[in-house]
Parts: structure tokens; sequence; C-alpha cells
């Protein structure tokens, strides 16, 4: 019991320093990106440091798998090193046995990721774009899908308008809203104009209405008697194809507490949810594919320091970890698309990964 701590306690000292190195280097490299994307703004230091500071718990999570094979790596060469495997095998405990702890370490590790990792990256991911927004443009855009149908919030110097949408089409150059309501509100916050339109489209930086009729909600005037239809109307915006594809097409932002009930609203509305349900099973499945990790980087550097070829084997280990990755990610891809069932897009990488590991772990101790 005291050998499974002890290795526990060095594994989560090096996934803590490794943790703490390449999130260090994110975040340079991410505050360089920052002040080049926000060139020519009027933003302090502090307001880019913020930035940065929002976008950290995402890129950690996208990182965990790498930190995790790289922690196993750096603890078994440590350890062969020192012959410590050598005299764990000599007292009789098998060297897949010697994993037990890291496992452990990194189930515990993905359920904190999705239990509470998860919910931080939702929010801090939200308000990354809410204050991008309003630097850009002097007000936040928010989009949100519900049963209600499609949210959309757009700002600008003339004010906020919110639209309203029962349906939305997004090919990959047309984004579409059907059955349109638009309500337009001053700097001040009050209501300035009400669009009714059969259909909305975005073309550069402006929406183009069909078949619209514009209510004035000026005070002293009678919305109906100045009220006005157009066939073809256009509307100023500052949202754009990609920001309103990307919010809608993925659920980062959305916490996996909040997401069943999500992909339920969305299903009564008509919706597309199947980005939202290989989503939640991907990020239910991340403890298993954090053990695969764990697997991957033990099944190349359990060898004795004497018998050579350590560097080799170490690249062949993060070259092995990097291709389950994306491998994961076309998976996921591929059930995005529906061509492949949700449960198999997510659970079937890490398992896979998991007996490819344990098939070799198993040939090298056993022969």
């Amino acid at each position: 019991m005291k050998l499974d701590f002890y290795y526990a306690r060095r594994f989560m000292q090096w996934f803590s320093i490794i943790c703490a190195v390449l999130l260090t280097l994110v975040m340079l490299i991410d505050l360089n990106e920052q002040i080049r994307r926000f060139d020519g703004l009027d933003l302090s230091f502090g307001q880019l440091i913020n930035l940065t500071l929002l976008n950290a718990p995402s890129a950690l999570s996208e990182f965990l798998p790498l930190i995790m094979i790289l922690s196993t790596i750096v603890l078994f060469v440590g350890l062969a090193r020192s012959s410590e495997l050598v005299v764990t095998r000599a007292i009789g405990r098998s060297g897949i046995r010697a994993l037990a702890a890291p496992i452990i370490m990194a189930a515990l590790i993905g359920v904190l990721t999705v239990s509470t990792l998860n919910p931080i990256v939702a929010a801090t991911s939200n308000r990354y774009q809410e204050l991008s927004d309003t630097y850009r443009n002097g007000g936040p855009a928010a989009l949100s899908l519900s049963g209600e149908g499609l949210w959309l919030r757009q700002g600008g110097a003339q004010g906020q308008s919110v639209i309203h949408a029962t349906a939305y089409s997004g090919e990959i150059d047309n984004v579409t809203l059907h059955n349109v309501t638009i309500v337009s509100y001053a700097p001040g916050g009050n209501p300035t104009r009400q669009i009714v339109a059969q259909r909305a489209q975005l073309q550069g930086d402006h929406w183009v209405l069909n078949h619209a009729k514009v209510w004035p909600l000026t005070p002293g005037f009678n919305p109906e008697t100045n009220s006005v239809e157009h066939s073809k109307l256009l509307l100023p915006t500052t949202l754009t194809q990609d920001r309103i594809r990307d919010s809608l097409g993925t659920a980062s932002g959305i916490s996996v507490y909040d997401l069943p009930e999500t992909i339920k609203a969305l299903q009564q509305a008509g919706f597309s949810t199947k980005r939202y349900e290989v989503w939640l099973q991907v990020e239910l499945a991340r403890p298993l594919f954090l053990i695969a990790m764990v697997l991957v980087g033990a099944a190349f550097t359990m060898r004795h320091a004497r018998s050579g070829g350590t560097g080799l084997a170490v690249l062949t280990a993060v070259l092995l970890g990097f291709g389950l990755y994306f491998i994961r990610n076309f998976a996921q891809i591929l059930g995005e698309n529906g061509q492949i069932p949700v449960a198999l897009a997510a659970w079937a990488p890490p398992a896979a990964s998991i007996l490819l590991t344990l098939g070799l772990l198993l040939h090298a101790e056993d022969g």
C-alpha cells in the first residue's frame, strides 16, 4: 500500500509540474495572440491578461491527454533509471500491478475534469466571447438555442438588437433564419423598432430580410399606422457566418450538467442535436481516455534503462498518443455527421486504446 501511495505521489508531482509548465507556455502564446487580435483597439495590458486567463481553462482541458502521457513517461523513465522498477519486480510485484496508482490518479483527474473543469470551461469560454464582442463592437453578441427557437443578440455603436427565429439553416456559405422577429434598442436601452420577416439571410455585414414589416416604437407614434413593408430590407450586423456556425455547431460553451436538458429542448424544437449528443458522450468518456493515455506512456517506458533505446521508446509513446488523440477526434467528427452511432464515436476510441496498450503491456511483462 505504501508503494502505491509513493507511485501516486510521484505521478501527481510530475503531473503538476508538467501542467504548470505547459499551461504557462500556452498562456504566453495566447497573450501574444490576444495582442495581435486586438491590435488597434485601446485595450490595457490588464484587459489582455484577463482575456488570456479566460482562455486558460479551455487550453488546460484540451491539453490534458498530452499532460497525462508526458507525466507517465517522465515517471516511469525516472523509476527505470533509479532501478526502482527492478526492485519492485524483485519483491514479487508485477509491472502491471505498479500501474494501479497512476491509473487511479488518472481516473480521479478525469472525473474532476468532467464534474468541475467542464463547467468552468463553459463559463470562461462564454465570458471570453462576451468580452471579445464588447471590445470589438461595443456590445456583446449572444446566441442561444432553446425549445422556443433561436435567439441572437448583436451589439454595435447604434445599440443592441435581439433576433428571434423559429428555424435555422446553415450551409457552408449561407446562414439563413426563418420566421424572424427583430427588436432594436437604442444605446440607452429604449426600444426603437420591431421588424418581422419571413426570412433573414446573412450576407457580409448585413442581414438581408425578405418580406419584412417594420414598426417604429418611438413614443408618440402609432406603430401600426407608421409601419412600412419591404420586399427586401438590409439590416447591418456585427455577426459573421463563422461566429454563428461555431456557436451553434459546438457544445463547449454548455456545461455537461446542462447538456441533457439542452438536447431535449432542441429535439422538441426540431433542431439537430447530433453534435451535442456526441459532445456529451465524449466528455463522459474523458476519464477512460485519460487512463488510456497513462497506459500508452507506460507501455513503452516500463523497461530497464540499461536495455537502451529510451529515446526511441519515448518518441514512439508520444506519437502513438497523438495518433490515438486524432483518431478520437476523427471518430467524433464521424459521429457528429451521423456516419457512425453516437456511443461508438465517443466510447470506442478510448476502449480500443486501453485494449491495445494492455496487449502491449502483457506482451512486455509475460513475453
